[in-house]
């Protein structure tokens, strides 16, 4: 370790945004990097831990001590070879993940992590911008054919590791474009799209095959994937949106949070939108206190919202965590997004009774009453109404962002018959000879269609895994790594 005094000599630092009244006029990235030298020093406080934690807390086993050491000393150029030897796409997750390695580093029992992702993010554009990042060609084609379906971070994590292995892989995508929520889930201004078009580009040469606004299942038939292809690799989202069956539910200006995001982001992106869902001068209220409901608020502030509130079923959690009892394990805690920090009412221990009608069959607001939370007998914890607690929201548009519950059966799922979980996902193990394999020979599964709805590195971690087990089970062995 370059500076093993770094922590106690230099003050964390961080990437900075820019202010609020600047950002919300536009749908670019609004965050302002550090400089290089700036990096350096922050890679110099990574504390040479006997067991770094951060390798347990991200899911794609990112070798990160080395990489800051790396970036202290200057060596970007290893940098990046360190840091792409567990991660396809560091640059998607330098920009959207929520950094569970921080909320794991052994400075965070004193509240002040080594900044990780800012410097996963500063290795990877400073890559690209020397032209460090170059396609991957496999030396040998091994002959086989293998579909992915689904082009989120999965599938394309699988689809690169396959082509890299020497395989003939097909992606394919139901939307206009590659990347799937990726795409068009994720706001702009979270996540620039050139950003998933340049790794596309690497991803061609390397050999992927991209098939665009085909809906396997719909489309072409899911049974025609078994005769034309080795493997099929199934990789896509849990888009079942968790619904609020209630009065006035089927009011005109109340709408799934996802369809509201992609309406938006079809626009942004050149897109010609039939029903474009605008928050301009309305009353906007987010159902769900997650990242899709963030999202929710910095897109309808973009538009010119007239107000936004956000709703949350649960209690505020507390401002700090209690070190001893959570760390090195993500803690709830109180977080305030980006977009929530450009203007909302954030409203906790509140449940929705009624969608309000206007007269003419749309949204005029929302009946909403306050909750409690206690645990019963068991332990378990219940929630009851408090008594003389309902109260009205003007409302113009609602956006349901309570999560999703599994992937979508109707379609590819039921024609193939696989096996589902308890919990409607696809089943499948990790770990063993059955890694990745559904109850169907040949097709294996990954990311939020095999454990639910999760995480952008989560979705990396098991595309790559389910890759080595394709090529395993293609080939007999493989190179390709396990993590």
């Amino acid at each position: 370790m370059g500076k093993p005094t770094g922590f106690k000599e230099i003050v964390r630092q961080d990437r900075t945004y820019a202010p609020v009244a600047d950002r919300i006029i536009h749908y670019n990235e609004f965050v302002i990097p550090l400089s290089e030298e700036n990096v350096s020093q922050q890679g110099a406080r990574c504390m040479d831990c006997g067991i770094p934690f951060c390798h347990e807390g991200c899911p794609v086993n990112n070798i990160i001590p080395d990489w800051n050491d790396l970036v202290y000393r200057g060596d970007w150029r290893a940098a990046i070879d360190v840091l792409h030897s567990t991660n396809n796409f560091p640059e998607f997750t330098g920009r959207i993940c929520p950094a569970p390695c921080e909320a794991a580093c052994t400075l965070n029992l004193e509240d002040e992590p080594v900044t990780i992702k800012t410097i996963e993010y500063s290795i990877i554009e400073k890559a690209w911008s020397e032209g460090w990042v170059k396609p991957q060609i496999a030396d040998h084609k091994s002959g086989k054919r293998i579909a992915v379906v689904g082009s989120g971070p999965a599938g394309m994590a699988a689809a690169q590791q396959l082509a890299r292995a020497g395989h003939a892989v097909v992606l394919f995508e139901k939307q206009n474009r590659i990347g799937g929520l990726l795409r068009y889930g994720i706001p702009d201004f979270k996540l620039d799209k050139k950003v998933i078009d340049r790794r596309m580009a690497q991803m061609r040469t390397e050999g992927v095959e991209f098939k665009t606004s085909i809906h396997v299942g719909v489309d072409i038939p899911s049974k025609q994937l078994l005769d034309d292809f080795d493997a099929i690799l199934l990789t896509g989202g849990s888009e079942k949106p968790r619904d609020l069956p209630m009065p006035g539910r089927e009011l005109n200006g109340v709408h799934f949070a996802m369809d509201f995001l992609r309406s938006n982001s079809h626009r942004v992106q050149g897109d010609k939108v039939d029903n474009f869902i605008s928050a301009e001068g309305k009353h906007v209220v987010v159902i769900g206190g997650g990242d899709t409901g963030s999202d929710c608020i910095g897109t309808s502030n973009r538009h010119g919202a007239a107000s936004v509130t956000q709703l949350e079923i649960l209690p505020q959690p507390p401002e700090k965590e209690n070190k001893g009892t959570t760390w090195p394990n993500w803690p709830n805690k109180m977080r305030t997004s980006s977009s929530q920090e450009e203007g909302c009412e954030r409203m906790w221990q509140v449940a929705t009774k009624a969608f309000l009608d206007d007269g003419e069959g749309n949204l005029a607001g929302v009946r909403c009453v306050k909750v409690e939370w206690e645990k019963d007998e068991n332990g378990s914890w219940k929630m009851s109404e408090v008594a003389d607690s309902e109260f009205e929201l003007k409302a113009d548009l609602v956006t349901l962002a309570m999560g999703f519950v599994h992937p979508v059966h109707e379609g590819m799922i039921e024609e193939l018959g696989v096996e589902l979980d308890g919990r409607g996902n696809i089943k499948a193990d990790t770990d063993g000879a059955n890694a990745y394999k559904t109850s169907i020979d040949g097709v294996f599964v990954a990311g939020d269609m095999r454990r639910g709805q999760s995480l952008v590195v989560w979705a990396i971690r098991e595309g790559r895994q389910a890759a080595r087990a394709v090529d395993e089970y293609l080939m007999g062995t493989t190179d390709l790594p396990r993590w």
